[in-house]
């Protein structure tokens, strides 16, 4: 679908009017009556959404990102979502990360501070330093305690010490170690067995059933990089990532950290030739 926008709109602006755009001309299958359900990811020109990078930040100007093709991708929570099946929230400190449950993605970040503290001090009493939430992609900016989380666009985070910068991507420092988490990561090793379908290749045009979400397990064959996608319902999807990510953070790979150094090269090669392609068009 091509789509025609002003390049000082936001992001969000962009979002909105590609659903406007898209349910003007009658497409199929029906969207979501909210907005805020989508969020925009960087596509390869053939179509095939880039999930390597998250999406991009609702409150930016789309002109910063300089991309010409993007996939409007609906957010990992689910409106089929019940109580039982819930999310989980990355929280990241100094001497680990916490998981923090969330029953939907209308809960304030206020909440979410409340319950990391509470739980990285376990049944000591909540008193002392004071601390904030802040992206972990943005250091030294503190979120907004009075916004939803569906309004960060992010589901990790970093809990600092308020009067303290992160430096280096360094969290706050803490010497309590959050035994519930713990609990979670070795009981993760444990042999459990899911139902899900493969997805030969994810394209603009495949068809995700209402309510399901997908993954995608990257593996290292012959030097190279694969990946192999999976759908399932978003309950499950879930599960599986807490698992398999409590297992991979658990064991050091050469393989791993390769790949996210290849993917930062890749992030720093967009990020350059946006930035040049913007400079000439400066120039002209």
């Amino acid at each position: 679908m091509t789509v025609v926008t002003m390049a000082s709109a936001r992001v969000q602006d962009l979002i909105g009017l590609i659903c406007w755009q898209y349910t003007s001309e009658g497409r199929e299958p029906k969207l979501n009556e909210n907005v805020s359900a989508y969020c925009l990811h960087i596509a390869e020109d053939d179509g095939e959404v880039d999930t390597d990078f998250p999406p991009l930040d609702s409150n930016e100007p789309i002109h910063k990102f300089g991309f010409s093709t993007l996939a409007l991708v609906e957010k990992y929570s689910s409106p089929g979502l019940t109580s039982k099946e819930s999310l989980f929230v990355r929280i990241n400190a100094a001497h680990g990360f916490s998981l923090i449950q969330v029953d939907n993605t209308k809960v304030t970040m206020k909440e979410i501070l409340l319950k990391a503290v509470k739980r990285r001090k376990g049944s000591q009493k909540i008193s002392g330093p004071q601390y904030r939430l802040e992206k972990q992609s943005e250091p030294n900016v503190a979120v907004d305690l009075e916004s939803t989380l569906e309004s960060q666009s992010v589901w990790e985070f970093c809990l600092v010490r308020e009067n303290s910068s992160r430096a280096d991507g360094v969290c706050e420092e803490d010497s309590q170690i959050d035994i519930a988490t713990v609990q979670d990561m070795l009981s993760s090793h444990h042999y459990k067995s899911f139902k899900v379908s493969m997805i030969h290749r994810l394209r603009f045009t495949t068809d995700v059933q209402l309510g399901h979400a997908i993954f995608k397990l990257t593996y290292l064959s012959n030097h190279d990089y694969k990946h192999l996608y999976f759908e399932s319902d978003a309950a499950t999807v879930n599960e599986i990532m807490l698992k398999v990510n409590y297992i991979l953070e658990s064991r050091a790979s050469t393989a791993r950290a390769d790949y996210f150094a290849q993917k930062q090269r890749k992030l720093n090669r967009r990020t350059s030739f946006s930035f040049q392609k913007e400079k000439k068009s400066g120039q002209q």
